[in-house]
């Protein structure tokens, strides 16, 4: 059979009452880390609605750890599943295709500064509210809108379309390359993160690392005979801003386009045990970015050397080193050409629904793409319009939703092939 533009379109809006009670449902089940599977069941479900099977791909914590690409971690990931679905190929010759989102969501920080409470979903006007809204439980519903349009549309297709809803997105990646380790491939991934008007051509590697500092306690009576160790991590947070100075100096394309395409983020800290105690410890925990092209191991020898460098301007780090240890995001960035068939089919299919092609654009940010790139499967990112992500009163376009959904339907076709 074949389906039109139109056709399209009315299949996708058919869907848009469900797509919007299941993205409120998403919402309002706070899947931080540890805490993903309420949200796994009800994507469970919504692959059921596409009528998939929906499988469990379970995390392996021995798999992951002996795997070259995954990251470090030091908590329990026993009984945490990515959930998938294949919708399985009618016909022959077309392209295979992971349509992917994470289910993990970042916490709300200062819940107390929102305008209504982080997990309760609010809608005002096209946009709806809430953490984890636009990053990414949007794109989620985005791709399973997609699929239930298309099928109940009566569309079969020429290759195989995976769908994945994995975890730890957030802190590692380690979900996604769990997907691949199990054996889930495919000629090409789309990730539905917030990318609504480009597709992203490249994004930074990601380091998480955490700085222990030592002091030397005593009765705050008497501060200047001790050491304080939180003022100390300070000596090591200025030497790490020298170092995320030099890595901005000289960007290489296409970051040589973005002002300060480099970011380092003291993220936590924390240290000290009394108020009227001059702090025995510290330990600041950050994260900083790093071209594709460069490795984590290079990174790591960086930031040790800039650690150094503080000690020794403090006779009492000197004497006594902080110590660099890694848990979390060790990963390094990717590309994708302008000219991968991918990019220029998506593009296609984003003009047929808006009228122009998409900007081509690098991102700042992290992604599980880089895991299917690394393996050989062209990945890019596209998804809803969202706003304030990992900030206060997150929030996502309803039509940006549909829209996206619109567009990965006719991208589907186009890819996959759609079967006589």
């Amino acid at each position: 059979m074949s389906i039109g533009t139109a056709d399209i379109a009315a299949a996708v809006a058919a869907q848009a009452p469900w797509m919007a009670e299941l993205l409120v449902e998403l919402v309002q089940v706070p899947t931080e880390r540890d805490h993903e599977e309420p949200g796994q069941a009800l994507m469970a479900g919504a692959f059921t609605a596409c009528e998939l099977a929906p499988r469990d791909i379970w995390l392996d914590a021995q798999a992951l750890r002996e795997h070259p690409n995954a990251s470090p971690f030091s908590w329990e990931v026993g009984g945490k599943r990515n959930v998938v679905a294949t919708w399985p190929a009618r016909g022959s010759g077309g392209r295979s295709l992971i349509l992917n989102g994470h289910i993990d969501v970042v916490p709300p920080a200062a819940a107390e500064l929102w305008q209504s409470p982080p997990y309760v979903a609010r809608r005002e006007g096209d946009w709806l509210y809430g953490r984890g809204a636009g990053d990414m439980k949007a794109g989620l519903v985005a791709i399973v809108g997609a699929v239930r349009a298309l099928r109940e549309a009566g569309v079969a297709l020429n290759a195989d379309v995976h769908l994945q809803s994995v975890v730890e997105e957030e802190c590692t990646g380690n979900g996604a390359l769990q997907c691949l380790i199990d054996g889930m491939h495919a000629d090409g991934c789309v990730l539905t993160e917030p990318h609504p008007d480009h597709l992203t051509i490249a994004q930074v590697g990601v380091l998480w690392f955490h700085v222990e500092v030592a002091g030397e306690p005593v009765h705050a009576a008497y501060a200047p005979t001790g050491h304080n160790a939180i003022e100390a991590a300070h000596v090591v947070l200025a030497s790490l801003r020298e170092l995320e100075a030099e890595l901005n100096a000289d960007p290489p394309a296409p970051y040589d386009a973005v002002e300060h395409p480099i970011n380092l983020n003291p993220g936590v800290i924390s240290g000290g045990d009394w108020a009227s105690t001059v702090a025995a410890s510290a330990t600041l925990s950050c994260r900083l970015a790093m071209y594709p092209g460069t490795d984590p191991a290079q990174l790591q020898r960086l930031v040790q050397a800039a650690v150094a460098r503080a000690a020794q301007r403090d006779p009492f780090l000197a004497a006594h080193p902080p110590r660099v240890r890694y848990d979390g995001f060790v990963c390094e960035g990717s590309t994708v050409a302008v000219d991968e068939p991918l990019v220029e089919t998506l593009c296609s299919a984003y003009a047929r629904v808006h009228g122009q092609v998409p900007g081509l654009r690098p991102t700042t940010a992290t992604t599980d793409a880089r895991h299917f790139v690394r393996s050989g499967i062209p990945a890019v990112c596209f998804g809803p319009r969202a706003e304030r992500i990992h900030g206060i009163d997150e929030r996502v376009s309803i039509a940006s939703m549909l829209h996206c959904a619109e567009v990965l339907a006719h991208f589907i076709c186009d890819w996959a092939g759609v079967a006589a």
